[in-house]
């Protein structure tokens, strides 16, 4: 299955502007205070009320690193000290045990995703544990049948944790490699061989793992055309079902560890553009489909399936087969998805534990979404996964006039469409194979928060 990729320097030099990569709409600038504990809990009580409630996505926020990279813009806690990583689970645990009768029992948990963080940093028996509690309180799936997932950093696994972790009911795994050059590992303080990502790999398929994906990045210091090229080869090499390339995004102001990285150091943007398109021209040489944003996959592999047949979702751990459930964000930073709200955890640990020890559920801010909100959502959400938007789809599913109600995005749409980025018709926007890479600056056209100059301090460049 060969896909159509046309990758056109010169537009996505010229389209590569600052924005959102759209896992949530609106997105999480827009979050505020006056929506707390109170909102969410009638959140809640109102997704269970629904005539047909929505089955539950869970996030597990674990924030603990033994090492830091230079590169890493999450939330994280840097220490080798593994006893630290204890009370936060005490916290953790209590806000599972508060938050867990509040959804109906029958609503099941169709996806369960671990990140971090690493994951593993913690013990098994401490994973064992977090699973329970978690079972005890929601519905898990025992049929295989789930997207159970977690992320896995080979420097930080015990080659017996696979077989461990396939036990308690993952059947997805992410391993996070970044890139195999010894140069831009030291430059980046991420040491890891070729040999110990290939053995956890190797031991997750010899368990059943249904799907591995690997996650890659591009634009990093020391990084150059032919280094990230042997990158990717030996990645092709390993056979995953899916592929990561994510853009790095060299903001120092605001993620501190990345003032370690030397900006000179850093490939050109010219030169970074090249990195990007070979890597895109091997992948798909090798048979990979281009699913959209970062992410690509083996045509066989369910979030293909899921593209071809109309049922791709994104969301806040990127795209997703289960489009229909709503998401409960637990740990630190953690953000939620009910109904059509969504709540933030706190940002520190020691709010967190503040609220956890009042037995409050620990929401700092959130946002309720409007009936226009709604439905720029699913404008955005069918552009950003299936490449197209259905006008009488959306005009049947929010009873408007499209071409009427969105007359001042197709006037920009219409100046994008002379550069072959996308398609106009009578019944559809279609983006074409030159305009895939710049779906997020597509996007922007629907987002009525986005502004140019102010997305320079809060979001990346698209590409």
């Amino acid at each position: 299955m060969k896909q159509t990729i046309i990758f056109n320097k010169e537009l996505i030099s010229r389209y590569n502007l600052y924005g959102p990569r759209y896992t949530s709409y609106p997105t999480a600038t827009q979050f505020n205070e006056d929506f707390g504990e109170k909102e969410y809990y009638q959140t809640v009580i109102d997704s269970n009320e629904d005539f047909l409630p929505k089955p539950l996505s869970i996030y597990v926020h674990l924030p603990f690193c033994n090492t830091v990279c230079f590169y890493c813009a999450c939330n994280k806690i840097i220490t080798a000290n593994r006893k630290r990583a204890l009370p936060y689970l005490e916290d953790l645990y209590k806000e599972i045990n508060l938050q867990g009768p509040l959804f109906d029992k029958d609503r099941v948990v169709n996806q369960l995703h671990l990140g971090g963080g690493t994951p593993t940093y913690i013990s098994h028996e401490n994973l064992i544990e977090l699973i329970d509690v978690i079972r005890s309180n929601f519905t898990l799936l025992d049929d295989d049948l789930g997207e159970y997932s977690i992320e896995v950093d080979p420097r930080e696994i015990k080659i017996e944790t696979v077989s461990l972790l396939r036990n308690l009911g993952f059947n997805r795994m992410s391993i996070g490699v970044q890139d195999f050059n010894a140069e831009v590992q030291k430059a980046v303080n991420r040491i890891q061989s070729y040999e110990q990502t290939l053995n956890v790999f190797t031991e997750a398929r010899k368990h059943g793992f249904q799907s591995i994906n690997i996650d890659l990045i591009y634009g990093l210091p020391k990084q150059s055309v032919s280094s990230f090229s042997n990158t990717i080869n030996k990645i092709i090499d390993i056979n995953p079902d899916r592929i990561a390339i994510y853009n790095y995004a060299h903001l120092p102001n605001l993620f501190k560890t990345q003032n370690q990285i030397k900006e000179e150091d850093l490939p050109s943007p010219k030169e970074k553009l090249e990195i990007l398109n070979k890597a895109v021209e091997s992948l798909t040489d090798a048979g990979y489909i281009y699913i959209g944003m970062d992410h690509f996959s083996k045509p066989d592999d369910e979030l293909a399936i899921a593209q071809r047949k109309g049922g791709l979702y994104r969301n806040f751990q990127g795209y997703s087969t289960n489009a229909d459930c709503d998401v409960i964000g637990f740990g630190v930073t953690a953000i939620s998805k009910i109904n059509n709200a969504y709540s933030q955890n706190s940002r520190s640990i020691e709010d967190y534990h503040e609220a956890l020890g009042k037995n409050k559920v620990p929401v700092f801010r959130g946002y309720k979404l409007t009936s226009d909100d709604e439905l720029r959502r699913e404008v955005i959400t069918q552009l950003v996964c299936h490449f197209q938007v259905e006008f009488r789809k959306i005009e049947d599913l929010f009873k408007i006039d499209f071409e009427d109600y969105f007359s001042e995005e197709l006037k920009i749409l219409r100046e994008i469409e002379k550069d072959a980025l996308l398609k106009i018709s009578n019944d559809f926007i279609e983006v074409l194979p030159t305009g895939r890479f710049l779906i997020r600056n597509i996007c922007s056209v629907f987002d009525v928060y986005h502004d140019q100059e102010n997305s320079k301090s809060n979001f990346s460049k698209m590409i």
